[in-house]
């Protein structure tokens, strides 16, 4: 069946090195892990610490933290596996093509663009939020209505757009350039989160930890499409805190860890992929599931969580306890951090959009690499502006749960196909092999449907509306313009 036609890895891997659709490899472990820790710490530390304290898992937000990173690091074995036996770019995508078939490729592909687009918008939002509150607070005003998301009293964040497009450029200029900048920023802001760790020690109060994790409490006012699916499915009454507070603080918070998969995206960028893709992908989740764990621990003994800030939680605790100096920096690692989020997310939906265009599922001009900069300069151009167009004119603050849904899939099926690719090829060389197989895939499996549950019945819907729109377009053009069409591997049009 042509729509479950499969790209061998062999093939994927010979793609690789075609003169005008060669990407450059320049990544080191070194330089794999820092991205996953520059795109991972940012929204997280710096906003949703204080969201989901507040409103779900009280002190106990830590806990939503870790059962997050061990959901991700389920996947991230999975994808560890994958990333080493296929180092192509293209992550999820371009694993599921060689197990599942083009049309469940091409599904992922469409999710992957969604979640990244989406995310690397949002995050542009939060961020000129952050710049906009760092003028103010040194006496220059920005007016709100170049600098505030539509709907929320703007007319077009300009500042969202200036580093939307700012970043692309970067991007286009290299990936070597872009992994320094990263790793200048990623010291910046992990610096500060660690200033956050051991300087809020100081500050903490027994007293704000009791109780730890607080008696669950019923919100029937959350209700209807806002409703997580398993409440709704299950007839239970929406509650905060307590243990299913802090399983619904989990699926908002799993938003903090996306990212991580990244990494794979920058497969056939990493000088020795084999070794180097699985320390950078597991490496990063690791440093970031730390300093995540502590720095909510510090931020909720700070201050009582009834009283956190959701938008700036952690300057807001070092205000109340009389620091506002702290309280600048913080706001100054927070512009500073939130800058490499943006730029990865856009690295990773560049390289999945390169991927399906050498593939002929979108027009196969958009997979010509830079003669000189040897990056695919026209998918990463044609991808920033359209998040540049989100993040300045689309009011987005109702879409962020549809990242974490795409995230999600896309880890069901890459553990699915670990499982798949065992059997059908067991000959392939892995350097990196997943553990207790198929235990470990099914885990992840399970973990990841659970969170899925844990979403809002709109974010359901609104992901389904997206799937159906890519079928279309699947339908309309990758179907037919398809170099794998009827067996046939046809030459890509530069």
């Amino acid at each position: 069946m042509h729509l479950l036609r499969t790209k061998s890895v062999e093939q994927s891997i010979r793609d690789t090195e075609e003169p005008t659709h060669r990407l450059r490899r320049a990544l080191g472990p070194l330089d794999l892990t820092v991205f996953g820790v520059g795109v991972i710490v940012g929204t997280g530390i710096f906003v949703l610490t204080g969201q989901v304290a507040r409103d779900n898992a009280g002190p106990a937000v830590a806990l939503s933290f870790i059962l997050a990173a061990l959901v991700c690091g389920l996947a991230a074995l999975c994808y560890a596996e994958f990333a080493s036996t296929v180092p192509v770019a293209g992550s999820a995508y371009t694993f599921s093509y060689a197990t599942l078939g083009e049309f469940p490729a091409w599904i992922i592909g469409w999710d992957l663009i969604l979640e990244m687009a989406l995310g690397a918008a949002v995050v542009a939002v939060g961020w000129s939020g952050y710049f906009a509150s760092l003028l103010d607070g040194i006496g220059v005003t920005v007016p709100e209505v170049i600098a505030a998301p539509p709907g929320e009293g703007g007319t077009v964040n300009v500042p969202a757009i200036a580093l939307v497009l700012a970043v692309t450029a970067l991007l286009v200029l290299g990936i070597k350039i872009s992994s320094m900048v990263n790793a200048v920023v990623v010291a910046i802001k992990v610096g500060v989160v660690l200033l956050v760790i051991f300087a809020g020690l100081f500050f903490v109060k027994g007293a704000n930890y009791d109780p730890f994790i607080p008696p669950s409490k019923s919100t029937p006012e959350v209700g209807g499409l806002d409703a997580p699916l398993m409440q709704v499915l299950f007839g239970l009454t929406p509650v905060a805190y307590g243990w299913l507070g802090i399983f619904s603080a989990l699926a908002i918070v799993f938003f903090a860890y996306i990212g991580f998969d990244i990494v794979a995206t920058a497969a056939e960028e990493a000088k020795r992929p084999q070794r180097d893709l699985p320390i950078g992908l597991i490496g990063s989740l690791v440093i970031t599931a730390v300093l995540y764990a502590a720095v909510s621990t510090v931020v909720v003994g700070m201050q009582h969580y009834t009283e956190l800030s959701t938008e700036a939680p952690l300057a807001d605790a070092f205000k109340a306890a009389g620091h506002p100096v702290f309280a600048t920096i913080i706001d100054i690692g927070a512009v500073v951090g939130l800058i490499t989020v943006v730029m990865i997310l856009l690295l990773g939906m560049s390289r999945i959009f390169f991927a399906l265009a050498r593939d002929g599922l979108v027009p196969g001009w958009l997979s010509v690499v830079h003669p000189r900069f040897g990056t695919p300069y026209r998918s990463t151009v044609i991808m920033g502006v359209i998040v540049a167009v989100l993040a300045g004119f689309i009011p987005l603050a109702e879409l962020a749960t549809l990242v974490n849904i795409g995230t999600l899939f896309a880890f069901v099926v890459v553990s699915a196909a670990v499982m798949i690719l065992r059997r059908t090829r067991p000959d392939l060389p892995r350097a990196f092999r997943t553990p207790l197989v198929p235990l470990v895939p099914a885990l992840s499996i399970l973990a990841c449907l659970f969170v899925m549950l844990n979403l809002p019945v709109e974010t359901w819907l609104r992901f389904l509306v997206w799937m159906v729109i890519g079928i279309v377009i699947y339908a309309a053009y990758g179907y037919r313009n398809s170099r794998l069409r009827d067996g046939a591997d046809l030459p890509m049009k530069s």
